[in-house]
């Protein structure tokens, strides 16, 4: 079993390729510019090579669908459905906010609570059990205030991700553990995508969408010439 991961909700452009439960090769680079655009396909070529597999021996490829950056999502979806269409493989999508948890699992905490920027005051969080990783709520986007998080006072808490730093400065939360260069990574999927490849439970590759969460909110032509005009 064969999978190529791609992960391109975040600030980290990362591809991995593995063989069962063991990862083959990496290839990942956290930037601030967001090169998920111009670096995915390189990544994905330099995995295959250092694999030394070409695309005809992959059995299925492996996705984080978000929430995260609406065009990394975008790029990286785009990307696994072609492959999906071309090698007539399987599409396996796998929640990225779920994968931050993976390295912190039985690790002394009572819950592990993955945060990813989501800007200004807002970040993308669930609520997950610090000692078997399920999941204890629906993933959310939260408008971050001082009472933020504070039913988790009395609780060993770990906050992981981009979205920790801020948490930690808004809210403050002395109780707690904070994590904040940990990204989503193609290496965090590979358990997930097995543990589905293996009972089948995979996506439409014509139907299927990234999960956004919320709505994109961009700049529309007329708030530009506005600004100019300012």
């Amino acid at each position: 079993m064969k999978i190529l991961h791609i992960e391109t909700s975040s600030k980290n452009c990362s591809v991995a390729i593995s063989e069962d439960m063991k990862i083959l090769c990496l290839c990942e680079q956290v930037s601030e510019n967001y090169k998920q655009s111009e670096s995915l396909h390189t990544y994905v070529q330099w995995a295959l090579e250092g694999a030394d597999i070409s695309l005809q021996d992959l059995n299925a490829i492996s996705l984080g669908k978000g929430p995260g950056s609406y065009t990394g999502l975008r790029i990286g979806a785009s990307a696994a459905k072609g492959f999906c269409y071309g090698l007539n493989i399987p599409l396996i999508a796998v929640e990225s906010i779920e994968t931050l948890v993976q390295p912190f699992i039985d690790k002394g905490y009572d819950f592990i609570i993955p945060l990813l920027d989501a800007r200004r005051m807002e970040v993308y969080t669930a609520v997950f059990d610090g000692k078997t990783g399920e999941r204890n709520s629906a993933t959310e986007a939260m408008i971050l205030d001082e009472f933020s998080f504070q039913e988790f006072a009395d609780k060993k808490v770990l906050f992981v991700g981009d979205g920790a730093k801020k948490v930690q400065v808004i809210v403050g939360l002395s109780f707690a553990d904070f994590n904040d260069t940990i990204y989503p990574s193609a290496k965090f999927l590979v358990e997930k995508a097995a543990q589905k490849f293996s009972e089948k439970d995979f996506e439409d590759v014509a139907y299927f969408e990234p999960f956004y969460l919320k709505d994109f909110q961009g700049i529309k032509k007329k708030d530009k010439i506005k600004k100019g005009e300012d």
